[in-house]
């Protein structure tokens, strides 16, 4: 999903409708003006270029200019949401051109840069239909504006300090990204990480962090599952040895269709409302579970992506794509939330869906297959470090 969960996840998604404007594919740099709407990208021999005099502030690499005004970013270099928003920026952007260098077909990223009526705006990265990759979707969104009721009301049951009545402004920003590769060999992953702030009409400000990575296999490989989850854990004991375990067992609840009585994938960690101790210390440890995404995934891309498999295996795939649908559209609070808010930008919701997704009736996988192996570890989760 594209920005976490909960009421508060809504305002990755309020943004209006985009004016597109299309450019032709430039091979060695990309640019635009501000509030252009779609830009085709090569993001290979690419310095995206967003490059000022300011040595502190290098915008090259990013996948389009930031959201927010450069020279606002610039005067306010200490403030938390330029902060996380050159994080977002630079996780997408790394994010993208390690796809990238994984994908041997010509697709390659559109890159959307969109702006919200309200405030704020986001870039959404999409590639499509190639050999490696069949859907990929790397999205950031840098949002402000004033909360409706609803999201209030849904903040207040979750403890939050506000009055159903309160006018309440927000500031939410968040990277996020599902990745559907083509062969059932190489497993899909999501992250989503992101900061909240909101301020009532007295003057009372909260803040709060949250975020996860997890994977989504078709094919059971418990070295994989090691090696994803051992580098996630060796993100979090850098702040704590406490939060693996707990952000692992969070995950594991939370990715839960609870009508099929199993989880989406095998995990990895998740959490919200973290508030404490103070915001860059929560945001150092956001940027290593970040960082930490090429290093848990893509090395199983490699292994992978060349793995021979059959028209069974991939018929597989689909449907464990189907369960990956039922979970975004049914559970995941965030996705429902914005697909009943008024002017949502239904393309960035529904960016975390495949291309295509299979269902059957009554489908079981034979006793002792490796369909049927993957099945038990989704019914019963497993600690894997």
């Amino acid at each position: 999903m594209s920005f976490g969960i909960s009421a508060r996840k809504f305002v990755a998604f309020l943004a209006y409708p985009t004016l597109k404007t299309y450019a032709k594919p430039i091979k060695y740099f990309c640019a635009s003006a501000v509030g252009i709407g779609v830009i085709y990208c090569k993001t290979s021999n690419v310095n995206m270029a967003w490059k000022f005099s300011d040595d502190d502030i290098d915008f090259s690499k990013f996948m389009a200019e930031p959201v927010t005004d450069l020279a606002h970013l610039k005067e306010n270099k200490s403030d938390m949401k330029t902060k996380v928003e050159l994080m977002i920026l630079r996780i997408q952007a790394e994010f993208c051109r390690a796809l990238k260098n994984e994908e041997e077909g010509g697709s390659d990223f559109i890159v959307d840069r969109w702006k919200r009526n309200e405030g704020g705006g986001g870039i959404s990265c999409v590639l499509q239909n190639g050999k490696v990759f069949e859907k990929a979707g790397v999205n950031i969104s840098v949002v402000k504006g004033v909360l409706p009721p609803p999201a209030i009301a849904q903040m207040k049951a979750r403890g939050k300090n506000v009055k159903e009545g309160d006018v309440v402004k927000f500031f939410a920003a968040g990277v996020s990204s599902v990745v559907h590769p083509r062969n059932p060999h190489v497993p899909t992953i999501h992250f989503n990480y992101r900061y909240f702030e909101t301020e009532t009409q007295n003057g009372q400000k909260e803040w709060w962090f949250g975020g996860g990575t997890d994977l989504t296999p078709y094919y059971l490989n418990e070295e994989d599952a090691k090696h994803f989850h051992g580098v996630l854990k060796k993100a979090c004991d850098k702040h704590s040895e406490e939060y693996y375990p707990t952000y692992k067992e969070w995950c594991d609840r939370y990715f839960f269709i609870s009508h099929r009585n199993e989880c989406r994938g095998i995990g990895g960690i998740f959490f919200d409302d973290l508030d404490n101790p103070n915001p860059n210390k929560v945001l150092r440890f956001i940027t290593s579970c970040a960082e930490a995404v090429i290093p848990s995934y893509i090395p199983l891309v490699q292994k992978h992506k060349h793995s021979s498999y059959t028209d069974a295996q991939r018929d597989w795939q689909l449907l464990r794509r189907g369960r990956y649908v039922e979970f975004n559209l049914i559970y995941d609070r965030g996705t429902k939330f914005g697909l009943y808010t008024p002017g949502a930008r239904y393309e960035s919701i529904l960016m975390s869906l495949p291309l295509y997704a299979k269902w059957e009736y009554m489908h079981n996988p034979p006793e002792n297959s490796e369909e049927a192996k993957l099945i038990a570890v989704l019914k019963h989760p497993k600690n894997w470090v």
